[in-house]
């Protein structure tokens, strides 16, 4: 080959490398065409009125439930309140997402707390229905007693958010085979969580139904007070927040099923709709039915009181007792 020959070789070799450069680098201005630039992860510039908004709505449910806390009691849904505050951080960094669509570092930490805090909301209803069965005396309506429906099912939601955590952490790096483990990983998680708070609302249905079709009286026992202080409206409060989980969950598994970059996961409407707007039901409904105002702290030391001193009787241990 001679001289001429390689040097234009050469010229091609680097005109098709300068081509390939020019078509993978970052465009020069990224609020252009959100939507076909691979370096912007949402494919969309996040509205900032729309953050503002649920930014505002999540932080001031958060606030709320601290004040009711304080108030009333019910230190057992903390859980559900520090999972506002993390779930409103992920959203107020869609201000920054706003400013630098195509930062991963934001996208990664918005990501993580976004789709990671619900798990404290899944926690505290789960704690929620034990209180609440052991607080109307109805613990035979459940399938296992108060304390095992809270210890399961916390301790499934623990497992399935490591899961997730997992998975997130490995759908984050660069390599692609790496990532695509790591966003398997993360489904399984979020099937899991799903399939877990399905068999919790059937239990907590199966629950209602028994309690009304077998204790009429205990169904009826706060007729007599304003509505908005009978049981029932704790109870009804806790299926409005099952069904916005629930609406949230199924979305986040189809979502990530289509991967990070499909229809669903590319739409700000339906993250709105379909995950921010039914999170947000799911907790601010505590709001006006804050369950410290249906269980009493009182009656929560005295349960713990009980539950502590039920094992003796005159400083022998019962069980020892009934052998004697």
């Amino acid at each position: 080959m001679s001289v001429s020959m390689r040097q234009s070789a050469a010229s091609v070799l680097a005109l098709a490398l300068c081509a390939a450069a020019q078509q993978y680098a970052p465009p020069d201005d990224p609020f252009a065409d959100p939507k076909n630039d691979i370096y912007n992860p949402l494919r969309y510039i996040a509205s900032n009125t729309l953050t503002a908004i649920s930014f505002s709505l999540v932080v001031s449910v958060g606030i709320s439930q601290v004040v009711l806390m304080w108030r009333y009691g019910a230190k057992w849904m903390l859980a559900m309140t520090i999972g506002c505050f993390a779930f409103s951080l992920g959203l107020g960094l869609r201000f920054a997402l706003n400013k630098f669509p195509e930062s991963t570092s934001y996208y990664i930490v918005y990501y993580l707390f976004v789709v990671l805090s619900p798990c404290a909301f899944i926690a505290a209803d789960y704690v929620l229905l034990g209180r609440l069965a052991r607080h109307l005396g109805a613990d035979e309506f459940l399938l296992v007693t108060p304390r095992k429906i809270t210890i399961t099912f916390v301790s499934s939601d623990i497992i399935t958010f490591l899961i997730q955590a997992a998975g997130g952490g490995l759908s984050t790096s660069k390599n692609p085979d790496t990532g695509l483990v790591g966003s398997r990983v993360f489904l399984a998680g979020l099937a899991l969580q799903l399939l877990s708070f399905i068999i919790f609302t059937i239990i907590y249905a199966r629950f209602l139904v028994l309690l009304h079709k077998r204790s009429p009286a205990l169904w009826l026992r706060d007729t007599h007070l304003p509505w908005y202080h009978d049981w029932r409206a704790l109870a009804a409060s806790l299926i409005l927040s099952c069904i916005g989980i629930l609406i949230r969950s199924v979305y986040r598994t189809i979502e990530l099923g289509q991967g990070f970059h499909g229809h669903l996961a590319t739409t700000e409407a339906y993250f709105y709709g379909l995950d921010t707007l039914p999170l947000f039901i799911a907790i601010a409904v505590y709001v006006p039915f804050w369950p410290g105002r249906f269980i009493p702290a009182e009656e929560e030391a005295e349960v713990s009181s009980t539950r502590n001193s039920v094992r003796t009787v005159e400083g022998v241990p019962v069980a020892e007792k009934e052998q004697v």
